[in-house]
């Protein structure tokens, strides 16, 4: 029998396995399928822009206010109109619609991890178990779930482009402009020709399609766990600008600053792979209706390693994984850095997504878990911290996409991976040395309890925490 906390995990899980089934396709494929005046790549600079704007304004009053489960349903109804703005891509088509799903990104991000640490703190004691284990097992069943929306959705692209009947033949002197050894614009390649329209028509809307069945599977079966707080929040009429400014306020805590590089790589590393490697490498070897392919090999590596090492993160600690991604990353990059891309290098196009895979469900689930654990009780503010910080290391990537050498972005990203190795290997020692004490049981929804009579009133607790543990 499933426990009620369980049981969200699941519903919230399959929930992001069904929207980002649309948006992962839709991101890997837009640096080849919209490469005109880089208008793909422009659209993922405006969305991570407008996450960063969302994350210090918005994230913490939105979930306040609408609680975890409505946060998370109004947020994938921004995703969704953006792979309606990919029907008939443009300018005046996909920069609005990468603001609206910008503003809906990190309440969204923010309000699933916030739910995740919720039901963790909430099941610790039933299993007699630390809080951090738990959350740390919720975080790797979400992202092996997850994380295999990149297999779903890039298998559709690549089968639907893959019955492309004009598909170019790539020849030798087109192939010495791939990987990282002469910085040109790829884009007068012909293998960067558009899908026949129809095609791309097809995959959108099947893509729409999926995304309005995860806003109705979780609104129609995720608990409103928290209603009773946003009930709380709303009557009590607290002062505006305290939550408003909630993102900000949370930056006195020297805790988060560590914490930002450590943030920023996992936008940089994300980006890399999306729109470097897809375009560079794969699309300008083989074509773009291998990208999918290459991108499944990711999905498929970082699913099941994030249920794998979320596992493993209660024997072992966060630390030796943080240093097992590092040492991957390491690796790939410098590989990718001399490798020369050819067609009969086939299987070495996969090996790279797969072990970048391996590295990203560390860097993903453990630095949420992170975030969980130091900060269990601003959880709204610190995870809108986390996707603001993440989403400028999408921008800045994003940004100079089109401007430097490839070279030039191999270096960089290796300068933040060091960094980033530095301040995450300090923050978990101030967090061995002084362990962030959890969260009291039983302070969650009072109507949480159909199976247990172990929860508490909120309402009775709330503000004793709040006086106790604020910064």
């Amino acid at each position: 029998m499933i426990d009620r906390n369980m049981k969200n995990v699941l519903v919230v899980s399959i929930g992001f396995l069904s929207l980002f089934t649309a948006y992962g396709g839709l991101q890997s494929l837009q640096s080849s399928l919209n490469a005109e005046d880089g208008m793909g790549v422009t659209s993922l600079s405006v969305i991570y822009a407008s996450i960063i704007l969302s994350s210090m304004f918005l994230t913490p009053t939105l979930i306040k206010n609408l609680g975890c489960k409505w946060t998370i349903v109004v947020g994938m109804g921004c995703y969704v109109t953006y792979s309606i703005g990919n029907l008939y891509p443009g300018w005046y088509t996909l920069i609005p619609t990468s603001v609206i799903l910008g503003m809906g990104g990190s309440p969204l991000w923010s309000a699933k991890c916030t739910l995740l640490t919720i039901c963790g703190n909430l099941q610790a004691p039933k299993e007699n178990k630390a809080a951090a284990d738990v959350i740390n097992k919720y975080f790797g069943i979400f992202f092996l779930i997850f994380q295999s929306s990149a297999v779903w959705g890039n298998l559709m692209s690549s089968l639907i482009f893959g019955s492309d009947t004009d598909i170019p033949d790539i020849s030798e002197e087109d192939l010495q402009y791939c990987g990282a050894g002469v910085c040109i614009d790829i884009n007068v390649n012909s293998t960067t020709k558009r899908p026949a329209q129809e095609l791309v028509w097809t995959l959108v809307g099947c893509y729409i399609g999926v995304g309005v069945l995860a806003m109705t599977i979780v609104a129609v079966f995720l608990d409103n766990i928290d209603r009773d707080q946003a009930q709380e929040f709303r009557g009590n009429r607290e002062p505006f600008w305290s939550t408003f400014l909630a993102t900000f306020t949370l930056l006195k805590d020297k805790r988060l600053i560590i914490l930002i590089p450590l943030s920023m790589y996992s936008g940089f590393e994300q980006s890399f792979l999306s729109g470097e490697y897809t375009k560079n490498y794969v699309t300008c070897s083989l074509g773009i209706h291998y990208v999918g392919y290459a991108m499944i090999c990711f999905g498929a590596t970082n699913s099941l390693c994030s249920f794998m090492f979320g596992r493993l993160a209660e024997y072992t600690g966060r630390a030796p994984l943080f240093c097992l991604a590092a040492a991957n990353n390491f690796a790939c990059i410098m590989a990718l850095l001399f490798w020369r891309p050819h067609p009969d290098q086939l299987p070495v196009f996969f090996v790279f997504p797969a072990l970048w895979g391996m590295a990203d469900a560390v860097w993903q689930a453990q630095t949420n878990s992170l975030y969980g654990v130091l900060f269990p009780r601003q959880k709204e503010a610190a995870f809108a911290n986390c996707c603001m910080w993440e989403s400028l290391g999408f921008v800045i990537a994003f940004a100079y996409s089109t401007f430097i050498c490839l070279d030039t972005k191999i270096y960089i990203l290796l300068g933040v991976l060091i960094l980033s190795m530095v301040t995450c290997l300090w923050a978990e020692y101030q967090e061995h040395n002084n362990p962030t004490l959890p969260v009291e049981e039983g302070v969650y929804d009072k109507d949480y309890k159909k199976d247990t009579d172990q929860y508490t009133d909120y309402s009775k607790n709330i503000h004793h925490i709040i006086a106790q543990t604020s910064l």
